[in-house]
């Protein structure tokens, strides 16, 4: 089964790459690229059976098993076009081109000094390539844990970041509703590490897409959980969920400081090492807590913090943002 769709897939690439792609390339003289655009269409073949089998699967989960009523079926549809973007894939794909020469340039002058590049699965001769799967997988979400640990650490950060915390109604697509210079930031990270220790361009590109399954299933609006056991070795939806929730996702040192819990990606193993896991039998309700209603010093209602309601809206906010918690002082 696994085989037949590996073998459609690569017949599907080779057949949109010569009808469509590899055409355009020459008729505007970027034939040059064509390498690079073939890896391209790669990745947003992934990206496309990625939406289909999340539509086929979650969106009728969140229909029978939701979490709560949608609200803002508006913010959802937003949602969706963050989705959209990141999953057509040609901005993780651009990043890792880039990154490729650059980190082969600094491997040549290594050899040149007599420093050999480091490959993990040297380390492991023999290893079967499912295990050599799991092994990158658990590394990057290693250097994934500290990375999303920092976004909630760095004022300036946690003013990008927030974007993504400030949707009080969760869904499949809102894995991928991010400000796009954090975006960049976590794909030129992400890309660094796995050219570093050996992962190759196609395993790359089933790494980034299984990590990204995983991550809309735990923002799904469905009430999951994977019991005793299974919330300790697999990020499930009620784990992760925590991890939005008012308050406690986002703060360590009551209102206004920064923090918050449960900030493995795919795996809690992290968390549970380094302190930061929290788990509980409740679905949270979730948001950053600027953007509830509060009263100023003359009693006065005062409404919450404007995180936008369209895609340029909110990428302008989380810039002001982040200039203006950079310049705020830590909470005490």
């Amino acid at each position: 089964m696994i085989q037949h769709f590996i073998d459609w897939f690569g017949v599907v690439q080779g057949w949109l790459f010569q009808a469509v792609v590899e055409p355009f390339l020459f008729v505007t003289g970027l034939g040059e690229y064509t390498e690079d655009a073939f890896e391209g269409v790669e990745w947003f073949l992934a990206g496309l059976c990625e939406l289909v089998v999340l539509f086929a699967v979650l969106r009728p989960l969140e229909s029978l098993i939701p979490v709560h009523e949608i609200t803002d079926k508006r913010a959802r549809w937003n949602d969706f076009i963050y989705t959209i973007i990141k999953r057509a894939g040609l901005f993780s794909m651009a990043v890792f081109f880039t990154l490729d020469p650059l980190m082969d340039h600094v491997a040549g002058l290594l050899r040149f000094e007599g420093v050999h590049p480091f490959n993990l699965e040297s380390l492991f001769p023999g290893m079967p390539p499912a295990a050599s799967f799991l092994l990158y997988l658990m590394v990057l979400d290693f250097f994934e844990y500290w990375f999303h640990r920092g976004q909630h650490k760095l004022r300036w950060w946690w003013g990008l970041h927030s974007l993504h915390h400030s949707q009080r109604n969760m869904n499949l697509w809102t894995d991928d509703r991010n400000h796009l210079l954090d975006d960049l930031l976590r794909d030129v990270y992400l890309a660094a590490i796995a050219l570093a220790v050996g992962v190759a361009p196609a395993q790359y590109v089933l790494l980034v897409s299984v990590s990204r399954a995983l991550q809309s299933l735990q923002h799904a609006n469905v009430r999951i959980h994977f019991g005793w056991l299974g919330e300790r070795l697999l990020v499930s939806p009620r784990f992760h969920r925590l991890h939005h929730a008012i308050g406690v996702g986002h703060e360590s040192k009551g209102t206004g400081s920064l923090g918050g819990c449960n900030f493995g990606v795919l795996l809690p193993w992290w968390d549970m090492l380094f302190g930061t896991a929290r788990f509980t039998p409740e679905f949270a309700a979730t948001g950053v807590r600027d953007q509830l209603p509060r009263q100023d010093a003359a009693g006065n209602q005062v409404p919450g913090r404007d995180y936008g309601r369209g895609f340029w809206r909110q990428q302008w906010l989380g810039l002001v943002r982040m200039v203006e918690f950079s310049r705020r002082k830590p909470a005490r």
